[in-house]
């Protein structure tokens, strides 16, 4: 049996809490807080406790998913980027920039939403971009 313990930053929210995962035989199997971490120092709500049963849910998605004919099929990254792309633009074309919205999400990096809403406002060519913390 190899057991290691990984650390990282816990996804659950912005604040960026150190975890440490238990990884026996390259499963994470359970999360720890890293006691030495400066923001956290060995605490963690619940949703940091429970961060490896997000990790290893059967219902989480591994891999791009675009609806076709009415059913979701497998894609690659680069196809469902390019599906994307394409879908948005022809949504700027029929109806303006502002006809799109962004949500930004509080379990990504403040790195993650600065590129989302700069990706709103440069590329897209619109304003409406929120945070769920306002919600």
């Amino acid at each position: 049996m190899d057991c290691k313990f990984v650390p990282a930053v816990c996804s659950y929210c912005g604040t960026g809490c150190g975890v440490l995962f238990e990884v026996i035989d390259g499963k994470i199997n359970a999360t720890l807080p890293m006691k030495s971490h400066p923001v956290n120092h060995g605490k963690l709500c619940i949703k940091g406790w429970n961060l490896h049963e997000y990790i290893n849910s059967y219902m989480r998605l591994k891999t791009p998913l675009i609806k076709e004919d009415g059913r979701f099929q497998k894609a690659t990254w680069d196809e469902a980027i390019g599906h994307a792309a394409v879908k948005f633009n022809q949504i700027k074309d029929q109806f303006g920039p502002d006809a799109i919205g962004v949500l930004v999400s509080a379990k990504i990096t403040n790195e993650e939403n600065y590129l989302a809403q700069k990706f709103t406002r440069a590329v897209i060519g619109t304003n409406n971009v929120d945070h769920c913390a306002r919600l």
